[in-house]
């Protein structure tokens, strides 16, 4: 299956194909593949009146409505679903098993949100907590927060997508949607399914466009809501740049996985190998440093290095490829300068290290300073940092000394060092017996620290997409 020659982008809803600026390759061939438009500064603010005036209408429509509509994509999803792994293959690079992997999960984040479209609770409060508040009841409702504006990186175009649309729709709030323009059109046929739908006039809008017609999205006050998801350096000045508007960011990480003595080497090995270079390790919460109790340190990591060196690396179209291209030269290339700059400063290498284009094969290093972009900053790529431990307490002291705080991993037979790493470590998320990578589309995700604020899972972002309304009710016969 073929990409189509070309996909127009959403305004308001509506189809637009105002230009070809946008051309779309093959992250593994190079290859221009498709062509997208790219928006301008007026189609965003096209697109930001339509959500104002959208703002209503999508406020209004009855729970079990906005259940159709959730549900609708679902279907739709489905009966596409190779037709998206495809696309997922060829724009993002992604092997098919991951990218078909992803597919599920959009399926299943939709689905969700329907479920969740129908449970927006509110509480009774009761008021009388002393005299003066006698005959007097209370109660809260959610109500929608309003326009919002959604940023999505390339990592993964469609999921990434699916946990701000979806809840948007669940919650009652229109939209405008920024994607990647290194992967655009995961999100455009997300934007051709919606349109199928019956959202209120307005109520979405897909627009890639270059990063100086892209301001609007940060500054402009008619969004009440800013979602981003990408780097910390990003995320941090566009919050500092959002005026009054609710902002929550999905940043980046140095995922850490604690590995106690008592733990099955075997189990660990093969759930690290997927968590270090799942995606050729292009995830936030990719394994990229792994703490080992000295006792274990060695056969660990030779079962670690031995697994890594039978990985495939390749066509991301095969189906027995694990290692597909990194997303682009100028990042393979970054990738490789902080392997080479963590060698010269000392660190050796077991497994990997050189690059090919836009190919890296499984990486594992030992002894990387501290002090190294690639163990203090994210890398992601394929690359695993190995280092023993003699003390619990210290290892999680250690993954705590990160800037960073968004999933960790532990693994042990002990409950009370599980409590103890759910308690003390500074992260969103504790995984035991997993690797940080672990994720379910309905859990609360999201981090600390410089990996941002603010959850994703569909019902905690629908919290962050609604505001609590008070009524208060005076009974003057109580008086």
């Amino acid at each position: 299956m073929n990409l189509r020659e070309r996909y127009p982008l959403y305004v308001g809803g509506a189809e637009r194909a105002p230009n070809e600026d946008l051309p779309v390759r093959d992250k593994f061939s190079g290859d221009v593949v498709t062509v997208v438009p790219l928006a301008d500064a007026e189609h965003i603010d096209e697109a930001i009146e339509a959500a104002e005036l959208a703002a209503g209408p999508m406020r209004d429509l009855r729970p079990y409505e906005r259940q159709a509509i959730l549900e609708h994509c679902r279907q739709r999803f489905e009966a596409r679903a190779e037709e998206l792994a495809t696309v997922l293959c060829v724009e993002a690079g992604k092997p098919i098993k991951d990218a078909r992997g992803e597919v599920t999960r959009l399926i299943d984040t939709f689905r969700v949100a329907a479920e969740e479209a129908v449970r927006q609770y509110g509480e009774v409060l009761p008021m009388e907590i002393s005299a003066r508040a006698r005959g007097y009841d209370g109660m809260w409702k959610r109500v929608p927060i309003g326009p919002c504006s959604f940023i999505t990186p390339f990592n993964f175009p469609l999921n990434l997508v699916a946990h701000k649309v979806a809840p948007a729709i669940a919650a009652g709030c229109p939209f405008v949607l920024k994607p990647a323009s290194l992967t655009p059109v995961s999100a455009l046929i997300v934007g051709e399914v919606l349109a199928e739908t019956d959202l209120p006039p307005g109520a979405f809008s897909v627009l890639p466009c270059p990063r100086e017609h892209a301001d609007a999205f940060t500054t402009d006050p008619r969004f009440k809501l800013l979602s981003f998801t990408g780097s910390a350096e990003v995320g941090w000045d566009l919050k500092a740049r959002a005026g009054k508007k609710k902002v929550t960011l999905e940043l980046g990480g140095n995922a850490a996985v604690v590995v106690d003595e008592d733990s099955d080497l075997d189990d660990v090995a093969a759930r690290v190998r997927v968590g270090a270079f799942y995606q050729s390790g292009q995830s936030c919460i990719g394994v990229q440093r792994l703490l080992a109790h000295e006792r274990i340190y060695s056969a660990l990591r030779e079962r670690l290095v031995r697994d890594a060196r039978a990985l495939k690396v390749g066509d991301p179209r095969d189906p027995e490829t694990f290692i597909g291209p990194i997303i682009s030269d100028k990042e393979a290339a970054r990738i490789e300068r902080w392997v080479n700059d963590a060698v010269d400063a000392g660190a050796r290498v077991l497994s990997g290290g050189e690059r090919d284009g836009r190919m890296i094969p499984p990486t594992i290093l030992e002894g990387v300073p501290h002090d190294q972009p690639l163990y203090d900053r994210e890398a992601f790529g394929p690359v695993l940092l190995l280092e023993p431990f003699a003390d619990f307490d210290e290892a999680l002291d250690e993954v705590n000394a990160s800037d960073f705080g968004l999933q960790a991993g532990v693994f042990t037979r002990d409950l009370y060092k599980a409590r103890r790493a759910w308690d003390r470590l500074e992260v969103g998320g504790v995984v035991i017996n997993d690797v940080p990578s672990f994720r379910v589309d309905h859990m609360p995700y999201g981090g600390v620290k410089d990996s941002g604020f603010g959850r994703e899972g569909v019902r905690f972002a629908m919290e962050d997409m609604s505001e609590i309304r008070l009524l208060i009710v005076r009974d003057p016969s109580a008086h």
